[in-house]
């Protein structure tokens, strides 16, 4: 979250069971394989996962006919998960019937 906020976004977390994030994540139609460890909206979209900011900025600028986007598991190098020996990652965008894309590599 800390990644969000030095990168301007307003974050209201909440900490919910793992019953709850699975309920969330299935009102959101976040498809199976694309779950990360936090799920959020922003205008209308949901992010999940370890998204980074510009993405998310890109995602709002473009605003490409998806319900939301996902950095899958918990990528070593994703925001948040800084480390040695980052790991390239895909973001992938999502749709209500569980159709994916690639939207960036890093």
């Amino acid at each position: 979250m800390g990644h969000l906020r030095e990168n301007g976004f307003e974050v209201d977390t909440k900490d919910v069971t793992s019953a709850d994030l699975v309920a969330i994540k299935a009102k959101h139609h976040v498809p199976g394989g694309l779950e990360g460890c936090h799920t959020a909206t922003v205008e209308g979209y949901v992010v999940e996962g370890h998204v980074p900011a510009d993405v998310i900025v890109r995602l709002l600028e473009e605003d490409p006919e998806v319900i939301g986007v996902s950095v899958p598991g918990m990528p070593v190098g994703s925001p948040g998960m800084e480390g040695p020996n980052p790991q390239p990652y895909n973001v992938v965008t999502f749709d209500k019937e569980g159709h994916s894309e690639v939207y960036e590599r890093r």
